[in-house]
């Protein structure tokens, strides 16, 4: 057998293997982790499956190589998924000449620990202050944060009344040996109701808030779902430094959380049916855009990144610009005026800046937000 035979064999082998797991990343999306949890993967790495798609189209070309149907078939389905997690298209400048009806900003502030010293000790104190400093500057409505760590409860009242006054606030923590963490919503608008969906064997939740605004009333979801409880720097580290039993506790880890996101998802879903007004949703979901999470989630509502977003969705600064997992979902009829994401290093993940209007509204909401 010659040697360009084999070459051409395995050249078109390499690339139906990189086809396969992309259309598995497609299938990703609709199909429950919790009963096939070796369904995320692929989703999980969608962007560099595609980037390796397209280079392998490209090379395919430049070879004038028959074989070019592979990927480009591959690719096909991208163009609908794509703009999940990327978008080029320049939206036109919506703030011109005002400001959004509702400015909110969603942040996993990673319990302040973005900040080290050179022999590599948190500053969360100075973290904090930089964190508070960031928001007080977004001017914005409503603040959504995950993963706020605090001594004990009493201290965060005084502190939320302190940082952000002209704020209500609602949160909840749980208490450990070090401290609490948990969720916090703040809003220049009336609180009109609120509460929290606790998750079974979590210390993940979901914080409810109803918000008075826009002439009308809508439910506020701060919603923070199961992580991988994983770090990727370090997997790196052991496996540099040959830890054994690394890849079995990476993936006894995945599929734990893998079979408690889906649960969690599905009781914010169940508590979304019983409310009368439209939702909002905002978090870190721990989740791609080629994920069920986001597929079940996004049913009745729109991605701000979808409608007005810019460049790389993603929010996850370790693996930037690969994951996207910070969103901002509004109602349908809800009209998205704002979306950015800027890369500040106060935490593992970026900000979520979004705003939006009620279509019956125009102009500014009503009395309590925005002058």
């Amino acid at each position: 057998m010659s040697r360009s035979l084999i070459g051409g064999i395995t050249n078109r082998v390499l690339m139906l293997m990189a086809a396969s797991l992309l259309v598995l990343s497609y299938a990703s999306a609709f199909v429950n982790p919790a009963k096939a949890w070796y369904m995320m993967l692929p989703g999980l790495f969608f962007f560099p499956l595609a980037v390796l798609n397209l280079f392998l189209l490209l090379w395919a070309l430049f070879r004038r190589s028959k074989a070019v149907v592979i990927p480009l078939v591959a690719l096909l389905p991208t163009l609908f998924f794509a703009g999940r997690s990327v978008r080029l298209e320049k939206t036109a400048d919506i703030m011109e000449g005002g400001m959004p009806a509702v400015k909110m900003v969603s942040y996993n502030v990673g319990r302040f620990s973005g900040m080290r010293d050179r022999n590599g000790k948190v500053l969360r104190d100075e973290c904090k202050d930089s964190v508070f400093s960031f928001l007080t500057r977004t001017d914005a409505d409503i603040i959504c944060l995950q993963e706020y760590y605090v001594s004990d409860p009493e201290t965060l009242r005084a502190e939320l009344s302190a940082e952000f006054p002209g704020y209500d606030y609602d949160f909840y923590v749980f208490t450990g040996r070090y401290g609490c963490f948990g969720n916090v919503t703040l809003s220049r608008f009336p609180i009109a109701d609120q509460g929290v969906v606790k998750f079974s064997r979590s210390a993940n939740l979901a914080l409810f808030t109803d918000i008075e605004a826009l002439g009308q009333r809508f439910r506020l979801y701060n919603c923070h779902f199961e992580s991988y409880n994983i770090s990727f720097p370090g997997i790196v580290k052991a496996v540099i430094d040959r830890k054994d039993g690394i890849w079995k506790e990476t993936g006894e880890k995945m599929r734990h959380s893998l079979s408690l996101r889906p649960k969690q998802v599905e009781q914010v879903l169940a508590h979304i049916s019983d409310c009368k007004t439209g939702t909002v949703l905002c978090g870190d979901f721990n989740d791609t855009p080629m994920s069920y999470t986001y597929q079940r989630l996004i049913r009745g509502h729109k991605d701000t990144f979808r409608e007005t977003g810019n460049g790389f969705g993603a929010t996850y600064r370790v693996l930037w610009p690969a994951l996207r997992i910070d969103y901002v979902f509004i109602p349908e009829d809800f009209t998205a005026e704002e979306h950015s994401s800027p890369r500040i290093l106060f935490s593992d993940h970026y900000p979520v800046i979004a705003g939006f209007a009620a279509d019956s509204v125009s102009g500014t909401a009503e009395s309590g937000g925005r002058d």
